[in-house]
């Protein structure tokens, strides 16, 4: 992997530098739309540009070119609560702590475009899967569990979509994807690193009929070989390992009535591939995770109110990947989204999505203990709470 050029930071850093809002780092912010419905069906419905996120052979139901590109603002909060800190030496203490995630806006862009005279659409995207941002105060005394821990990627994707036959595409694409670490412990570890990795999606669509459809996508994450600087006990590196773990979803789309429309979502997430942020020139592992296979499952709806506007609603339920280790550097618990959105048609070429979802994460108990002088250890135990608003905005246009 090839060291990515900085002139393309800020633009990195805009785009995904945030607290992760669905379970483990993974974002659910690539359309104001899919918002407005907890992503349900977001793979196979194809409303605007948007959909080749989810599944590029979704990206032959577009007739006509499209650019759509959006944003969606997050208003995280996590909190540490009933903490108690046993450090090295001394008595046990209260390390409790609120509002450790930051606030965001997560822009996105799409240009879908049918070659004409030809059964394929070509598509180009900027938009990010997964990251995460969590900050305690520079004084916090348990320094060791706390500090600054970022991930962030953004993906700049590119995909190709064949119609096969009149019910049927196949897609795939390729995803360059900028990875970003700063992870910091005060006196103990220090890492500034970022890097490229490439990946690559497949999808198919089908159609039974106009109101009826289904998309299964697969994507391949690469694990992000991160230059820069790392510092931890006394040793030194110039790289660190993120592993992103691959995604596989299952979409569908059914028109019940003129007015309504029922769709689903359920994505498997492999999680257990981001086992530990390692770095091949330390004796030892940087963090080490231990997540299992998780994923989501969501459903919704969308009434039809009249030629111009679009109501949409959803649920999901989003299952964590922790199991038998838990962290304070990456706090995660199951979630629920509530979800609502609507669409409104300015004209034949032009339309405005709204969404807005309520996050809410289940309480949970982390338990760390980390042994700094060999036959010492320091140890925490806390009450992690989650939750977050996500408000979207989304504009597209075809020509």
């Amino acid at each position: 992997m090839k060291h990515f050029p900085r002139t393309y930071t800020c633009l990195a850093v805009l785009l995904a530098t945030h607290q992760a809002v669905a379970a483990g780092f993974q974002i659910n912010a690539q359309s104001a739309t899919g918002l407005g419905r907890a992503f349900a069906g977001d793979g196979i419905i194809a409303d605007n540009a948007s959909v080749m996120a989810k599944n590029s052979a979704a990206m032959s139901l577009i007739e006509t070119p499209e650019l759509s590109f959006g944003g969606v603002a997050v208003l995280s909060s996590v909190d540490v609560s009933a903490a108690l800190y046993t450090p090295i030496v001394g008595d046990t203490v209260d390390a409790s702590v609120d509002d450790i995630a930051e606030d965001a806006f997560i822009p996105n862009a799409y240009y879908v475009h049918p070659i004409e005279g030809t059964d394929f659409t070509l598509g180009a995207s900027v938009y990010s899967n997964f990251g995460t941002n969590i900050v305690f105060p520079e004084d916090y005394v348990a320094r060791e569990f706390g500090g600054e821990t970022s991930l962030t990627s953004v993906n700049f994707g590119i995909a190709l979509s064949y119609q096969v036959t009149n019910k049927f595409s196949l897609g795939g694409g390729i995803d360059v994807i900028y990875g970003d670490g700063d992870i910091k412990r005060k006196g103990l570890l220090d890492v500034e690193a970022d890097g490229v990795g490439y990946g690559f999606n497949l999808g198919l669509a089908y159609e039974f009929d106009r109101d009826n459809r289904i998309g299964l996508s697969y994507r391949y994450s690469p694990d992000i070989e991160a230059k820069g600087e790392v510092s931890m006990g006394g040793e030194s590196a110039d790289s660190i390992n993120i592993p992103l773990p691959d995604m596989l979803e299952l979409s569908g789309y059914h028109k019940l009535t003129e007015k309504f429309a029922f769709h689903y979502s359920v994505q498997y997430v492999a999680w257990s591939e981001f086992n530990a942020l390692t770095s091949e020139e330390l004796s030892s592992s940087i963090k080490e995770y231990q997540w299992v296979d998780a994923g989501h499952i969501s459903i919704g709806g969308t009434y039809y109110l009249s030629p111009q506007v679009e109501l949409r609603a959803g649920y999901m339920y989003d299952k964590a990947p922790t199991d038998s280790l838990s962290s304070l550097s990456i706090p995660d618990s199951n979630r629920q989204w509530l979800s609502a959105g609507a669409s409104y048609h300015l004209s034949d070429k032009q339309s405005v999505d709204l969404g807005v979802s309520y996050v809410l994460g289940e309480d949970e108990v982390v338990e760390e203990s980390l042994t700094i002088i060999p036959g010492t250890q320091s140890s925490i135990k806390a009450l992690t709470t989650a939750d977050a608003w996500l408000i979207g905005a989304q504009y597209s246009y075809r020509f």
